[in-house]
């Protein structure tokens, strides 16, 4: 199984503090049945994390492995903050697209709305060869209270990545049904752990893709594993056509 989102790299963001945690991490990740992780390291107002120093973490990270033998690959990769010079800071060298190497970039929106102009912004990522894939967007306010925007995105040639504990239910029965409508209307591509750290904000990968077999059967569960295994070796994906989540009727008032 492939991880393309989590915190792992230590003490550059609010994922993991220190090698020790970064270790403990790993072995979690492993026990789960993760073989890769893409890491993913906040870059945003509050982490200035540049694709250097990303390196260099990463090189840390897999002395780690090296050191405790552990069967897991690490690879560079970045949690965008969206933001308008998105481009011009890629072409500068201070962002990371999953890899270092492929076309994909996880691109994130503050929790509590939708930039006005992120569907510009994706339109030119796609337009220079960039392909976004929205991060979290069944924990974002505006996408919960108008899941179309997601529609519109996802029309638009964005890709999503759904956080496994959203499947299993860890952020809430709201978060977790609307996860449920977005796999079923096909808003999404990928279940990535976003882990933080093996108690609050853990992996919940291997729950997670249980419960989507169960739910949404065996082929639902291994497309999101491929789609995992194609951002990581920069293969295309091809996505089902998605539908829009329709609006619950109250009392017959809408």
């Amino acid at each position: 199984m492939i991880d393309i989102h989590c915190h792992i790299l230590p003490g550059i963001d609010d994922g993991a503090k220190t090698p020790e945690d970064t270790l403990i991490m790993l072995k979690s990740a492993i026990d789960e049945g993760i073989t890769t992780i893409a890491v993913s390291p906040h870059h945003n107002p509050e982490f200035n994390n540049e694709r250097p120093l990303i390196l260099e973490k990463v090189k840390e990270v897999r002395e780690i492995v090296r050191v405790n033998q552990l069967p897991i690959e690490i690879l560079p990769g970045q949690e965008v903050r969206i933001y308008g010079n998105v481009l011009e800071d890629y072409a500068a060298g201070k962002l990371l697209t999953s890899t270092d190497q492929s076309h994909y970039m996880l691109i994130e929106f503050p929790s509590n709305h939708v930039p006005k102009y992120a569907s510009e912004l994706f339109y030119n990522m796609i337009l220079k060869g960039l392909q976004p894939i929205l991060v979290h967007p069944e924990r974002n306010t505006g996408i919960i209270e108008n899941p179309e925007i997601l529609y519109n995105f996802i029309e638009q040639g964005v890709l999503s990545q759904i956080t496994a504990s959203s499947v299993t239910g860890h952020f809430g029965k709201k978060i977790q049904k609307l996860t449920f409508d977005i796999i079923e209307h096909d808003l999404t591509h990928f279940v990535a752990s976003d882990a933080h750290n093996v108690i609050s904000r853990a992996f919940k990968m291997k729950d997670a893709f249980d419960i989507i077999t169960d739910e949404f059967g065996f082929a639902t569960a291994q497309t999101f594993k491929e789609n995992a295994e194609a951002v990581i070796t920069d293969n295309a994906i091809y996505a089902n056509t998605p539908t829009k989540i329709k609006k619950k009727k109250f009392l017959g008032l809408f």
